[in-house]
């Protein structure tokens, strides 16, 4: 059995009236990818777990969650690994997939018991699901590759679509990462609001003296909170997410929600922002 932590909904009005250890308290994911250890976060937005699952040369059983009210894990949920470590290994439904650093293997809901091992460093998002999907390893050559930004505006990057209908069939979850060009760094500007889903981001390969400064909050109330290297945070619908980095960085984003629409979003002016 693994327990997860629980991080329950706020309204927008009740995150005006937080200080910096309120937000963070509330939407930053810390302490994740320790060697030999599962950690797992519950979020109360459209109850989507975000973790992380090390290995670290032997292997890590995930199987039953008590959060999920459930025998089994992905009893009536769906998941999606992303190793940002070393070859590694997943087994299950009988199957083994060796999966490279930048993979993402996707499990269909009622797969049974999912089994890490090796080299790699797993990040690790589920979602409810109401029906079952195929197991698929994507590789990065499958992925579905978005060209967007300038360098005159600091964002020129490519977005790597992973769970994206055109890519991987899914119940509700969409994920992928996103890569920037030399010398870019804003991440998701203009903004927009998923007012149909919520989002988390994991920023990585952000070298350990550099910080990500990602902005969060209703458009005319802007927060921020600062993000060290693989360190996660939790967008609810009602919030922009954007960030900016003083160093080169990547990120995962994922969401979950009423849709599988990447593009279904409201975006924001730039002369709205405050």
């Amino acid at each position: 059995m693994t327990d997860a932590e629980t991080r329950y909904a706020i309204d927008p009005a009740t995150a005006r009236g937080l200080d910096t250890e309120g937000l963070r308290a509330q939407f930053h994911v810390d302490g994740l990818f320790r060697p030999g250890e599962v950690k797992l976060v519950y979020s109360h937005y459209d109850r989507l777990i975000l973790g992380s699952i090390v290995p670290d040369g032997g292997s890590l059983r995930l199987d039953t969650v008590p959060q999920t009210g459930t025998e089994a894990f992905l009893e009536r949920r769906e998941m999606a690994a992303l190793n940002i470590g070393e070859t590694g290994t997943i087994a299950v439904g009988g199957e083994t997939h060796m999966v490279e650093r930048g993979e993402v293997l996707y499990i269909g809901m009622g797969a049974g018991p999912v089994e890490f091992s090796g080299a790699g460093r797993f990040y690790v998002l589920s979602a409810p699901a109401h029906r079952t999907c195929p197991t698929r390893l994507i590789r990065l050559a499958d992925a579905r590759r978005v060209e967007l930004g300038a360098r005159e505006t600091a964002n020129e990057r490519v977005i790597l679509q992973f769970l994206h209908p055109e890519v991987c069939e899914s119940c509700q979850l969409l994920m992928g990462y996103t890569q920037f060009a030399e010398g870019s760094l804003w991440n998701t500007m203009p903004a927009h609001l998923h007012e149909r889903r919520m989002e988390a981001y994991l920023y990585f390969d952000l070298s350990t003296d550099q910080r990500v400064f990602h902005f969060m909050g209703e458009p005319d109330q802007t927060r921020h909170i600062v993000m060290a290297n693989e360190e996660a945070v939790i967008s609810p619908p009602w919030s922009i997410h954007s960030g900016a980095g003083t160093g080169s960085y990547t990120f995962c984003w994922a969401m979950a929600g009423d849709n599988v629409d990447f593009t279904d979003m409201d975006m924001v002016p730039m002369e709205a922002l405050r």
